[in-house]
């Protein structure tokens, strides 16, 4: 350890010369490391500034860790006697440091220092050793002491005088008393409780009152130190006549000891004097020897008449622990004689100082994911009690994640020792309490603030797990279509939460050309309008990711189901001639009769359920009671049988109308020639036109057990789907009944869906089934031209789906039927 002392100069002083003396004697500066503890011996009095030692190199501390690590001294005796210079390490004295007033007069004088470092959190003991310098000269507590002795005395009576006062302890305090030199009187010394040494006169010669009156003696007390210090008294000593009886104690030493917290005007002892005199040499009067302090004075006091001692003030066994009483008996003669005893009483300690709570280091935040162990804050704890009353436990809540380590000397560390999760508790308040081991025990309470910081262990979580999005067609590009939410545990940046659409495939293009989300609110927004007719349903994966680090994330699926909207006129596809935009020349027997059907207009609708019904209508004609057109089929038929008056050119404008909203329309103009014999071709249609009404009714009778068997099927096909929900609605938060909602949606099943309208003969069939998320496969129907037994047309087929299971359905419920398909004619 390296040490810069005083710098000398070349005029040195005698103090000056002492002090490097001193120095060097104490100061090759002793640091020892016992049991964990750093300890230092300087002498009292260094100049601030001083070097105490590297605490830097002594503690394995790199200069940089003072300020990383917030190094910093705590003094556990209040007032800070040393501080820490940052650029070299060294402790180094920051105020005057005086043992007497420290320590007093004890043997032994240690400072006590923490040495508190953060990041992670350690306590050093540091101690200091305060070795003590002749600094202070003996002194007597009066300058001038007076004695009356009676001539007649004995020799080797003893006269106890003042003792001398050395704040120094140990070798430089009062070491010996001198006396000059006198033929009557010499002086001796006395060892009292303590160790402490008090002079006493001694008379060795006759004193001869009428030789000498007044002796004057020069009394001088010497320390032990290295140059000895000393102090002196003048002793004036009267020589009076004869009263030859000295007042006697029973005892020369009487020892008592009292509880602390003992009553006023309690009794402490009862001394007790004779005098062998009679009369008023005989009386006696007890005092306080005539040196006793004022402290004592204040604590005690004494019967005059019976010599009895009483406790007149309040005891404190941590302030003094032990009283030592100069007790003087006087006679009334004259001159008067006077006895002396000492009275010894122990303060014995009683449990009247709870146990106090000191925080040496402020709590840190910690970490929710901290190890069990870590550090969180330094405690302390003093009783000013001795024994047993000064021991001291510490007791932690139950079910708290903290536990207090011991470290040394009544010094703890909270550390963790359970899970800390700070969305459960972000805060905790923990109450220390401290009891003694005295009877009864007393205890106190310290709340100590732990704060629980953020660790983004929480990921985001949505509101739901999916979403269904019903959105119409046709839409305007950059509106809403919806909103998710997603929220997350954590706090801060960790619970700061942006949504994203991750990549996917919606009929070979990428989803983000379709939609975009605002990455703040989550909010979906169209990029542009959506054609039912192209698009029917689709997906979208929407991630929540937090700001974490590192960053945390879950996943929703959006189902977007477009919705149709009626944006399609009816389409003429039959007569072929009027699909094309001409017009359509049909020809008919004059010998026609009524109901006789001259052709069939076939149109389709390219939107889906209302929105495609059909319904005809004849909006012109040249004759408006000779033709009349089907509402449902499209079938034109005659209304009366034809007349020779009627022309033989007729021409029809018939409307065609869907059930949406508004209603979209189309016309197309029939032009019929009316020919005279013109009958053999369509004789079997007239003879089969006799009976429409019997068709009419097997195909309602048909219809009617077709819809029956898709309504036992449709039950229980519900019946199969609510059992498989209720299984799995351990595993799933909800079940839906709407096969769009369901799982079967996501792995969807070729089902079959017959739409048919029952208002009067079948005018239209949609047959629905296939994957719901690619293109939905569709197969419209009309009735076929020329037919009366109403037979059915198939067309636009999108995708290659068995067509065995719509001509099934169709085939049960019209065994007669033939189907032709656009491109192709199958036959059944």
């Amino acid at each position: 350890m390296r040490y810069s002392g005083p710098r000398m100069t070349k005029r040195m002083g005698y103090r000056d010369w002492r002090w490097q003396a001193l120095w060097w004697h104490h100061f090759f500066l002793l640091w020892t490391t016992i049991d964990g503890q750093t300890r230092y011996s300087i002498p009292e009095e260094l100049k601030q500034g001083s070097v105490v030692g590297n605490l830097a190199k002594d503690l394995d501390l790199g200069l940089s860790d003072i300020f990383e690590r917030k190094l910093r001294v705590a003094s556990e005796a209040g007032k800070q006697y040393f501080s820490v210079d940052a650029g070299k390490g060294e402790l180094v004295v920051n105020d005057r440091i005086d043992r007497e007033a420290l320590c007093g007069q004890s043997a032994s004088c240690v400072l006590p220092l923490q040495v508190v470092i953060e990041d992670p959190l350690q306590l050093f003991r540091v101690e200091v050793e305060i070795q003590d310098i002749n600094d202070n000269a003996p002194r007597f507590p009066s300058n001038d002491i007076t004695l009356e002795v009676a001539e007649s005395t004995a020799l080797g009576v003893r006269f106890p005088l003042e003792s001398a006062i050395d704040p120094d302890s140990g070798s430089n305090s009062v070491k010996t008393y001198t006396l000059s030199r006198d033929e009557c009187f010499n002086i001796r010394l006395k060892e009292v409780a303590g160790g402490r040494k008090v002079p006493e006169l001694i008379l060795v010669k006759t004193l001869d009152r009428e030789k000498k009156a007044v002796h004057k003696l020069l009394l001088t007390a010497l320390d032990g130190g290295n140059p000895v210090r000393s102090g002196t008294a003048q002793l004036s000593i009267s020589v009076l006549d004869n009263n030859d009886n000295v007042p006697a104690f029973e005892k020369p030493l009487y020892k008592v000891s009292i509880s602390e917290n003992a009553a006023e005007r309690v009794l402490i002892v009862q001394t007790k004097a004779t005098d062998m005199d009679d009369g008023q040499n005989g009386e006696i009067e007890y005092s306080f020897g005539a040196h006793t302090s004022e402290s004592v004075l204040s604590v005690f006091t004494i019967d005059q008449t019976t010599g009895t001692i009483f406790l007149n003030g309040i005891l404190d066994f941590e302030e003094t622990a032990n009283y030592e009483l100069d007790v003087s008996a006087k006679d009334k003669g004259s001159p008067r004689m006077e006895g002396h005893c000492t009275v010894q009483v122990e303060v014995l300690d009683v449990n009247d100082n709870a146990p106090e709570i000191i925080l040496t280091s402020h709590p840190k935040p910690v970490r929710e994911d901290s190890r069990n162990g870590t550090v969180v804050a330094l405690i302390s704890t003093r009783d000013l009690d001795s024994g047993v009353n000064g021991k001291v436990t510490l007791q932690l809540p139950q079910k708290c994640p903290f536990v207090l380590k011991p470290s040394f000397s009544q010094n703890y560390a909270l550390i963790t020792s359970g899970v800390l999760d700070r969305e459960n508790v972000s805060h905790y308040n923990i109450e220390i309490t401290a009891t003694d081991s005295g009877s009864p025990p007393l205890s106190s309470k310290k709340s100590i603030p732990v704060s629980i910081t953020d660790v983004n262990d929480n990921p985001p979580v949505f509101t739901q797990p999916s979403y269904n999005v019903y959105l119409k067609e046709n839409g305007v590009p950059g509106s809403i279509l919806y909103s998710v939410s997603a929220s997350d545990l954590d706090s801060g940046e960790n619970a700061k939460i942006s949504y994203s659409i991750l990549d996917s495939k919606v009929q070979d293009v990428s989803v983000s050309s379709y939609v975009y989300i605002n990455s703040d609110n989550g909010s979906i927004y169209s990029m542009h309008s959506f054609d039912y007719e192209k698009l029917k349903v689709f997906q979208i994966q929407v991630q929540a990711k937090d700001q974490g680090s590192p960053s945390l994330s879950s996943n929703a699926t959006v189902h977007v189901f477009i919705l149709d909207q009626n944006d399609n006129a009816p389409a003429v596809i039959y007569p072929s001639s009027a699909a094309m935009g001409s017009l359509s020349h049909q020809r008919m027997p004059r010998s026609a009769k009524a109901g006789h059907l001259v052709t069939k207009v076939t149109a389709v609708d390219a939107d889906s359920g209302h929105n495609a019904w059909i319904s005809y209508k004849v909006s012109e004609a040249t004759d408006a009671s000779l033709f009349t057109v089907n509402l449902y089929t499209g079938e034109v038929r005659t209304k009366r049988a034809v007349s020779e008056q009627d022309d033989s050119s007729q021409r029809l404008l018939i409307e065609i109308k869907d059930d949406g909203e508004p209603v979209q329309s189309a016309t197309v103009t029939v032009s019929i020639l009316l020919e005279d014999g013109l009958h053999e071709p369509i004789l079997d249609l007239r003879q089969k036109a006799v009976e429409p009404s019997k068709k009419t009714g097997r195909i309602t009778l048909y219809l009617i057990l077709s819809l029956a068997s898709i309504s036992v099927l449709s039950l229980v096909t519900f019946l199969i789907l609510a059992v498989k929900c209720i299984r799995n609605s351990r595993s799933s938060a909800s079940c839906c009944t709407r096969q769009s909602d369901c799982d079967n949606y996501k792995n969807p099943n070729r089902n079959l869906q017959l739409q048919l309208n029952t208002d009067g003969p079948i005018k239209y069939v949609e047959v629905l089934g296939g994957d719901m998320l690619s293109q939905s496969q569709s197969f419209r129907s009309c009735m076929s031209p020329m037919s009366e037994y109403s037979d059915f047309t198939l067309i636009k087929p999108s995708s290659t789906t068995d067509f065995k299971e719509v001509i099934s359905v169709l085939d049960a419920s019209l065994p007669d039927s033939t189907w032709t398909f656009e491109s192709q004619q199958v036959s059944i």
